[in-house]
C-alpha cells in the first residue's frame, strides 16, 4: 500500500514511517521542519540527538535497503500539498502535521492564533486536496482524548445515543477540551466529519491518549535512526518527564492534587494502532473515531510509580505538588471506553516496572544534556487580565 505521513519528521511520525516501510508498504514522509524552529525559539531539544530528516531517510535505506520518499512542505500551502498528492499517489494518509502542544497554545496570544490557523488550514487544504486528486484514499488523523475533556459520564468512542423529549438519536459525543490545542483537534474532527458526508471521503479519527517511551525495534536498529524524546514542560509528557527528573535529582512536578486521570499508551502501540487502522479501512463516506490508549492513570500514580522505580536504581527521589497552571478538575470521574481497536487485534504494551527501569537507564546516557531551568516554565492559563504580553514574532514566519 501506498502510505504517506504527514508530518514524517516528529515523534511518532518517523517511528511509523520506519515501522510501516518495514511491513512493506510504499511510505512517504512530508514536513516543514516547523516543530524544530518552534524548539529554537523556546531554546529547548530533545533529550538524545536527532538527525535531519534527510539524514534518517538515507540511514534508513542503508541499514534496511528500504526507500522513504520525503517532500518538503506546509500544509498552509495548498498548492504544495496538491503536488504531493499528484506525485506520490498514497492510498492511507497518515495526519501528524500539526503543532501538537496544549502549552504551547497557551502561552500567548500569538501560538494560540497560530496554533489554530496552522493545524484547521492544513486539515482543510489536505481534506480539499484529497478530494481532487485521491478521493479514495483513506485518511488516518491523529486526534486526542482531550477532545472529550473530563465529563461525569462514561466518554465513548465518538458518538453517543442519546433520547430528548421522546426522540433518540447516535450525535457526536459532546467535546470539553482544556486548551486552543485541544479546540484546534475539535475543529479537525468537525471538518473531517463534514468531508465524508458530503464528499464521500473516507477518514479514521484516533482520539490518542498521552504516549510514552524512546525507543522501538526501528529505531535500536542505528543511533541515526533515533527519534525525538522531550521532557521540557512544553513539548514533553508527563512519563517522559517525570523520568528525567528523577533521574537528575530535580522533584517530580506534580500539578496541585494529581487527581487528573488520562489515558496512556507506549509508543509501540501508537504505531500499531495506526496500522490496524490503515488495514482495516472504513467504506467510502464513513467517518469512525477510535479512543486510543491502552491504560489509565491519574498524574500522582505515575509519578509514584517512576520515584519507586528510580529508588530501586539507587536515584534520589520526591515527588511535590507544584501550583497547577492549568485551568482543570484536579479530581473527577474518568471512564473512557476503547474497545475498537482491541477488536481490531491490538495486543498492548502495558507500563511495567521494567519498562520504567529501561526508560530511565536509556535517559542516564544522555543526562548531561538536561536544560533544568526548561522543565517548569509556569506557562498558565488563567493569565491576569489586562496582562501585558511580550512582542513575539514566533508565529509569524513559523
Amino acid at each position: 500500500m501506498r502510505i504517506l505521513i504527514l508530518g514524517g519528521d516528529g515523534y511518532l511520525g518517523w517511528p511509523t514511517a520506519m515501522y510501516l516501510s518495514k511491513q512493506g508498504h510504499a511510505v512517504g514522509v512530508l514536513d516543514n521542519f516547523a516543530k524544530r524552529r518552534w524548539e529554537l525559539e523556546l531554546n529547548v531539544e530533545p533529550l538524545i540527538p536527532i538527525r535531519t530528516l534527510h539524514d534518517r531517510v538515507s540511514a534508513w535505506k542503508e541499514v534496511t535497503g528500504q526507500a522513504i520518499d520525503s517532500f518538503v512542505g506546509d500544509l498552509r500551502n495548498y498548492g504544495m500539498v496538491e503536488s504531493a498528492l499528484v506525485a506520490f499517489r498514497p492510498e492511507a494518509i497518515v495526519h501528524y502535521g500539526e503543532q501538537p502542544s496544549a502549552p504551547y497554545s497557551m502561552i500567548d496570544h500569538n501560538r494560540a492564533v497560530f496554533t489554530q490557523v496552522n493545524n484547521i488550514s492544513g486539515t482543510l487544504n489536505l481534506l480539499w486536496a484529497m478530494k481532487r486528486v485521491v478521493p479514495r484514499c483513506h485518511l488516518v488523523k491523529l486526534g486526542t482524548m482531550g477532545e472529550y475533556g473530563t465529563p461525569n459520564i462514561d466518554i465513548e468512542e465518538g458518538f453517543i445515543e442519546i433520547e430528548h423529549k421522546g426522540r433518540r438519536d447516535t450525535l457526536p459525543f459532546p467535546c470539553q477540551p482544556g486548551s486552543f490545542y485541544h479546540l484546534s483537534k475539535v475543529h479537525d474532527s468537525h471538518n473531517i466529519r463534514f468531508a465524508c458526508k458530503v464528499w464521500k471521503l473516507a477518514s479514521t479519527d484516533l482520539n490518542q491518549g498521552v504516549v510514552y517511551g524512546i525507543d522501538t525495534d526501528e529505531t535500536q536498529q542505528d543511533e541515526r535512526l533515533a527519534t525525538s524524546f522531550h521532557y521540557d514542560e512544553v513539548f514533553g509528557t508527563a512519563l517522559n518527564r517525570f523520568c528525567v527528573q528523577a533521574l537528575i535529582g530535580y522533584p517530580l512536578t506534580v500539578y496541585g492534587k494529581g487527581g487528573q486521570k488520562r489515558g496512556f499508551l507506549n509508543i509501540r502501540d501508537t504505531i500499531r494502532c495506526v496500522e490496524l487502522a490503515i488495514l482495516n479501512p472504513p467504506r467510502a463516506g464513513e467517518y469512525r473515531v477510535f479512543n486510543q490508549f491502552t491504560e489509565t492513570f491519574n498524574v500522582l500514580q505515575l509519578a509514584e510509580l517512576v520515584a519507586t522505580q528510580a529508588r530501586k536504581l539507587g536515584h534520589q527521589v520526591e515527588v511535590n505538588h507544584a501550583e497547577n497552571p492549568r485551568i482543570e478538575m484536579e479530581e473527577h470521574y474518568y471512564n473512557p471506553t476503547h474497545t475498537k481497536l482491541l477488536d481490531l487485534g491490538l495486543t498492548p504494551h502495558f507500563l511495567s516496572d521494567v519498562l520504567i527501569d529501561s526508560m530511565i537507564n536509556r535517559v542516564e546516557a544522555f543526562k548531561h544534556r538536561v536544560k533544568r531551568d526548561i522543565i517548569l516554565r509556569g506557562i498558565k492559563w488563567n493569565a491576569e487580565a489586562g496582562e501585558v504580553e511580550k512582542p513575539s514574532r514566533s508565529s509569524a514566519g513559523a
